[in-house]
């Protein structure tokens, strides 16, 4: 069998014995519950506004972050409802690299769940304390939720999840506003689906026990746009968008028509500044047709690893290093020498980007460009990029996902 157990966690009842909550922070998150739910059933003109960082990394950072929103909530709580997102796993599309405060605690140091279960109830406790707000996470992990279910006010569930089962399922366990994505396709209907299995009542089998539900009437839309078979984002928050979604939802007769328009991902083509506009309600501020190519750019991304072993990872202190400079030529990294790198967490430890008139010429300065770096004291893959770039099949644009196992190949 291809698992190892590693060690028995204790059970979301035992850590919550261990890690109460205590008496007025039970009270704080029933009044906003109710607050927040009023605005779901349609018995409040307020609005909810689900605010923060990508993942939730760091408690100081975090708690000064959500000290900051409570000012602001201060500000504004006439008209809106802030819920300060605290997202302690991170989706990784291929498995790779930093999943989250629940599986390492640390990011530098080895993944620790136990650790990583309690830090995590600690720094929701601690936010909701220091601020009187409660939170929203991610449900990642159907069966992580219940180790705080006890201190969420929101919980949603993200585009790759929304087509599975169990997250369905669990879905319909909870008494407070659950928020379904639409898929990375966009597909409105698959969003709908998941809506209706959330707000019905199931019977399945949860963390070992046979259980019924009895629905969440919250569970509601989120609009987060959508990506076509080239790659191209497709927003979907605009007025003919909304729209459309009313009337799915007068055709499907579910409780509660409700939509949280996700501004970032592929409604803001994850551009940070476009987020502010799509909050307010205006449309982004280009168009596809208005995009012109004026260039070409390569980027090349340097791990710490053995392309001849596997890619096998390279930790270590780097003793020496040298990046390239000059019109065209751009290094992202904040690696140094004598920095360690640790054998946990991501092993990319520099991004070089090259921009030049065609493909051609961008092809030369980046070959150019990585001839210049230098990196000892780890084994890179620098060599390596350069191999792909010597490529006639790269050269030539003739790559697809095997293009690799044919360099391999060749040699």
């Amino acid at each position: 069998m291809s698992m190892t157990i590693n060690k028995e966690l204790p059970n979301p009842a035992a850590l919550k014995a261990e890690f109460p909550v205590p008496e007025h922070i039970k009270e704080i998150k029933a009044a906003r519950d109710k607050e927040i739910a009023a605005v779901f059933r349609g018995e409040s003109d307020k609005f909810i506004v689900i605010v923060g960082p990508c993942s939730a990394d760091n408690e100081e950072s975090v708690c000064e972050y959500t000290r900051r929103l409570a000012r602001v909530n201060e500000q504004v709580k006439d008209r809106l409802i802030l819920i300060p997102r605290i997202y302690t796993n991170k989706p990784r599309t291929t498995g790779e690299g930093y999943k989250g405060m629940l599986h390492q605690p640390d990011p530098d140091k080895a993944p620790d769940l136990l650790g990583g279960i309690i830090a995590i109830r600690k720094m929701h406790m601690r936010a909701i304390e220091e601020t009187g707000l409660t939170c929203a996470d991610e449900m990642l992990y159907p069966e992580n939720r219940s180790y705080l279910d006890d201190l969420l006010s929101y919980e949603a569930i993200g585009a790759r999840s929304v087509e599975n089962q169990q997250h369905r399922l669990t879905a319909s366990s909870m008494d407070i506003p659950a928020g379904m994505k639409n898929p990375t396709s966009g597909d409105l209907a698959v969003m709908m689906n998941s809506i209706k299995a959330a707000q019905s009542a199931h019977n399945f089998i949860y963390r070992g026990c046979d259980v019924t539900t009895t629905g969440n009437p919250l569970a509601h839309a989120i609009l987060r746009g959508g990506v076509d078979k080239y790659g191209t984002t497709i927003p979907n928050y605009h007025y003919e968008d909304l729209k459309r979604l009313a009337s799915l939802y007068e055709k499907s007769g579910l409780e509660n028509p409700a939509c949280v328009v996700d501004v970032n991902h592929s409604n803001s083509g994850k551009k940070f500044k476009e987020q502010i506009r799509i909050a307010s309600g205006l449309p982004l501020s280009c168009k596809q047709e208005d995009i012109q190519l004026t260039g070409h750019a390569i980027e090349c991304r340097i791990n710490a690893e053995n392309p001849s072993k596997g890619f096998r990872p390279s930790p270590g202190t780097i003793t020496d290093m040298y990046f390239p400079g000059g019109k065209g030529i751009r290094i992202d990294s904040a690696v140094y020498s004598g920095y360690t790198i640790p054998p946990y967490y991501d092993s990319m430890i520099a991004k070089v980007i090259v921009w030049a008139k065609n493909r051609t010429e961008a092809i030369r300065k980046m070959q150019s460009a990585l001839g210049e770096v230098i990196i000892e004291g780890i084994d890179t893959n620098v060599d390596y990029q350069y191999e792909i770039l010597d490529h006639p099949d790269f050269q030539s644009g003739n790559t697809d996902v095997e293009f690799i196992e044919r360099m391999e190949a060749d040699k």
